[in-house]
């Protein structure tokens, strides 16, 4: 009696498995293992763009020991945010060069931020990505600004000339402070004159 329950058992079991085999097959098979492959990493990366930043401090911008601050709170969403961009003035760039080195500087800090602060980029976006252009004398208060802006946690990105047309390789020329809440970057840059 127990013989004759086993194999009809052990048959419906070999025959499970059989169909879970072919299923298999069929689902790994290229048509349709590579769109869902596809839609599963736009699903993946919709809801990585959908999570807020917990951190608005761009790290890497900071040297050890000096004072910071949190990036103005925790939430900035109700903030109007712009980008500065500051420009040497005893570079002697002309016109066409000053408007690529600044082209730098804001996708420079663009591609920052799409690395470590997506939420503060998606709210610039929102604010319409103002960007002002301003002047500073030289390096020396370029890294004056850049400190200040640091300290008050305000992300910046620095350019260095390739040096293949007006200026010597390695020289920084542009200063993107921001984006940020306008009234912290204008703490830092709001004395600088126009360009």
């Amino acid at each position: 009696m127990l013989g004759s329950f086993r194999k009809p058992s052990q048959s419906a079991n070999k025959q499970q498995q059989k169909q879970e085999r072919e299923w298999l097959a069929l689902s790994f098979r290229p048509e349709n293992f590579i769109p869902g492959l596809v839609i599963g990493f736009i699903f993946g990366l919709l809801l990585d763009l959908s999570k807020p930043s917990k951190n608005h401090v761009r790290k890497q911008n900071f040297s050890p020991g000096k004072p910071q601050q949190e990036y103005l709170g925790s939430n900035i969403d109700d903030q109007e945010l712009k980008m500065v961009l500051v420009v040497r003035q005893d570079l002697k760039m002309k016109s066409g060069k000053i408007a690529s080195q600044c082209a730098h500087a804001a996708t420079g800090m663009y591609a920052e931020l799409m690395q470590s602060h997506r939420s503060l980029l998606r709210q610039w976006e929102q604010c319409g990505q103002p960007k002002i252009v301003v002047t500073c004398k030289n390096q020396q208060e370029m890294n004056k600004l850049k400190d200040a802006a640091e300290t008050v946690g305000l992300p910046t990105f620095n350019v260095a000339d390739a040096g293949r047309t007006q200026v010597l390789a390695g020289s920084k020329t542009v200063l993107a402070i921001g984006p940020g809440p306008k009234a912290s970057v204008d703490s830092v840059t709001g004395r600088l004159c126009l360009l």
